[in-house]
């Protein structure tokens, strides 16, 4: 952001100024309103922001239908503090621009129709279809400072039903982009309902909340930041559809294929799934993955958000559950065990909510995760102690395995079971990872003493982890039979190895954060599932050498920081990520789309982790395969979201022999520290 304002700003903000101090509305500098790290008025002078008052607030306090089918909506919009905005901007900074929908409930059904469509004809395929859109034609009469009537242009049916649920949805945007303060929180939207006849409102469509799609988007938001389910339900209903495509745009159809992406069985077979938006834009969601594994319906589908219709997918149709499987033709009975199915109304006959098995054909049974049964005894490990944890010296583990009843595992001989070693925490610099299976003990409870000898010359802390399951055998002697894998969760011990006091590493990022898009993180098999286990391995000195086959040299790094944000910027890099792993097998990461905005470090980062200086103590990160290598911590930290070759040079520029210069600019309370850079 700019750190001075032009001419011209200035003297709207002075004309600003007359105004508000001939109302009376003056803050003082202690009344500026409660802006984040994130946003670019959070950095913006103290009085400039009071004058301005960024931020949008708009709300419907009233609709109607008259008898001749005249739409109408009372509106009040204000900032974030309650102040009226002039929606064209002339005695509040920033026009207002606005859109507005209308759709109703019929009796007896659950989704929206709306009372405005249009006619799109394909310019690829010259077919029509139906959509439904915003009102244009409208007019707004002032009522108040901050208050209008809005009279659609559009009339409902004159046969519209007085007695049904009706919706509008408004859909607001303020420019203040003169001012270098145009930001999210700029774009508001709301949805009214009501019943035309006075009657009280009874059925709405309230099936997920847009807190739930939240926890990965950041914010959820399209066309121009419409943001909200609810406004989002009221278009995307079943009479619109993509002419170019011919796939409907309906809600519970769209937004299941959407997240199914690659995972769709249509798509594995080597179909696409894509939609033709705003002049001929192609938008390819074929490459999508799913952040948490896609049977997890509650993942989206959360009980706890106060969503009416919170348990609709516990209600199977043919819609709903053939966006998904979209193999499946209900109509022949084709992937459907060769039942064919033509109504609704019978398909809870065999899906019913819930049976008394996992797997079963229950909308819960038959979307049972394996690593998740309840049939799985479960796997608990606890790392009790570590003897002759010395440096020169091999270390002594002691651990307990128990199954999730608490019951001691007295035979791990036919577990995959490993204990890794590393250090120091200040940075680890080394690891070794032994198999652990054949470790000594009896009731649960076992001891495994290293091969490998801590280094002499060791100093600090160390860490031991331990990872791995059991393999169990489930539905067997039926044609469904499955080997799982019934993995523990990590867990992490430290200790010191020259009697300093024990210092666990610093830790960067959660796993709740992580497990916010991911519900449960795991990779390596699902045998290592925490942040501490992981960057055990990951330190700056790894790289893919080990599987990196010789024609794919040189090898890339797999250091934490620049290996985790260079897999979420993934389509959005200018150059490729590829990482080889066990057996060389070939992990692309190039089609990862991220749903959030990566200019918010804290989705995943704790503590101010990402902000500079780093420790002191950090090691350089060893890169065969970077432009930069080695490469300094922050460099590596950075430039594994600023993938291009200016950035790169930027980071050159500013590192030495000596180390990096980065805090000299990017440090905390800097002009250009990294959360004021990534202000939005």
């Amino acid at each position: 952001m700019r750190s001075r304002f032009s001419f011209s700003i200035a003297v709207k903000l002075v004309l600003v100024l007359a105004f508000l101090a001939g109302s009376a509305i003056l803050l003082s500098s202690s009344d500026k309103p409660a802006f984040t790290a994130m946003d670019k008025a959070f950095y913006a002078d103290a009085n400039a922001i009071n004058f301005v008052r960024p931020g949008l607030d708009i709300k419907i306090e009233s609709a109607s239908i008259e008898a001749d089918g005249t739409i109408k909506a009372r509106i009040k919009v204000t900032d974030p503090k309650g102040l009226p905005l002039d929606l064209d901007g002339v005695t509040t900074p920033g026009t207002i621009s606005t859109r507005f929908v209308i759709g109703v409930i019929p009796n007896g059904q659950k989704q929206y129709i709306s009372y405005i469509t249009r006619q799109v004809t394909s310019t690829i395929t010259n077919q029509t279809a139906t959509q439904a859109t915003y009102d244009s034609g409208g007019t707004f009469t002032k009522e108040a400072d901050g208050v209008y009537t809005y009279t659609f242009g559009a009339k409902a049916p004159a046969n519209f039903d007085r007695s049904a649920t009706h919706s509008i949805g408004v859909w607001a945007a303020r420019d203040l982009s003169e001012f270098d303060l145009d930001a999210v929180a700029n774009y508001d939207s709301d949805v009214f309902h009501f019943v035309p006849n006075g009657s009280p409102v009874t059925v709405t469509r309230d099936v997920i909340r847009t807190q739930s799609c939240n926890k990965c988007h950041d914010p959820l938001s399209a066309h121009d930041e419409r943001q909200g389910i609810e406004l989002c339900n009221i278009c995307h209903n079943p009479q619109s559809s993509d002419p170019d495509t011919g796939n409907t745009i309906d809600m519970v159809v769209m937004t299941h294929k959407i997240h199914m992406g690659k995972d769709l069985p249509s798509v594995k077979a080597g179909g696409k799934y894509q939609l033709i938006g705003y002049r001929n834009t192609v938008y390819d969601y074929s490459t999508v993955g799913f952040p948490a594994d896609a049977r997890r319906c509650t993942f989206c589908h959360e009980q706890n958000t106060g969503a009416a219709q919170a348990t609709a997918y516990l209600k199977p149709s043919r819609v709903a559950c053939g966006s998904c499987h979209d193999n499946v033709n209900f109509a022949t009975g084709e992937n459907h065990v060769n039942l064919p199915q033509l109504s609704d109304n019978l398909c809870a006959n065999c899906h019913i909510p819930q049976g008394e098995l996992d797997f079963d054909a229950s909308v819960i049974g038959a979307h049972t995760i394996p690593e998740f049964s309840n049939e799985l005894p479960g796997t608990v490990f606890e790392i009790v102690d570590v003897r002759d944890g010395e440096a020169g010296k091999n270390p002594t583990v002691t651990f307990t395995v128990k199954d999730k009843a608490g019951n001691p595992v007295t035979d791990i001989s036919g577990m995959r079971l490993s204990l890794v070693l590393a250090g120091p925490t200040t940075d680890y610099s080394s690891y070794v990872s032994e198999t652990a299976n054949g470790a000594q003990g009896s009731g649960g409870t076992y001891t495994y003493t290293f091969k490998q000898a801590i280094p002499a010359d060791a100093k600090g802390t160390f860490a031991v982890g331990i990872e791995g399951y059991r393999t169990v055998t489930l539905l067997e002697g039926t044609t469904r039979q499955m080997s799982v894998r019934d993995a523990g969760m990590n867990k992490v011990y430290y200790f010191s190895v020259d009697g300093s006091p024990v210092t666990p590493r610093r830790q960067v990022v959660s796993l709740e954060k992580c497990n916010s898009c991911h519900a449960s993180l795991s990779a390596h098999g699902g045998n290592r599932n925490t942040i501490e286990q992981c960057v055990l391995c990951h330190n700056p000195l790894k790289t893919d050498a080990a599987a990196r086959p010789a024609e794919e040299k040189p090898d890339m790094t797999i250091q934490m920081a620049y290996m985790i944000h260079r897999i979420h910027t993934g389509e959005d890099s200018p150059s490729e990520i590829v990482i080889y792993g066990h057996n060389s097998t070939r992990y692309d990461f190039g089609h990862v789309r991220y749903p959030g905005d990566r200019r918010n470090c804290n989705a995943c980062h704790v503590n101010g982790s990402e902000q500079l200086p780093l420790s002191e103590s950090l090691l350089n990160v060893n890169n065969p395969r970077g432009v930069l290598n080695p490469m300094g911590p922050a460099t590596a930290a950075c430039t594994g979201c600023h993938t291009s070759i200016a950035a790169a040079s930027h980071a050159l520029s500013n590192t030495t022999q000596l180390g990096e210069a980065c805090a000299a600019c990017h440090k905390t309370g800097n002009e250009f520290s990294v959360p004021k850079v990534h202000a939005r």
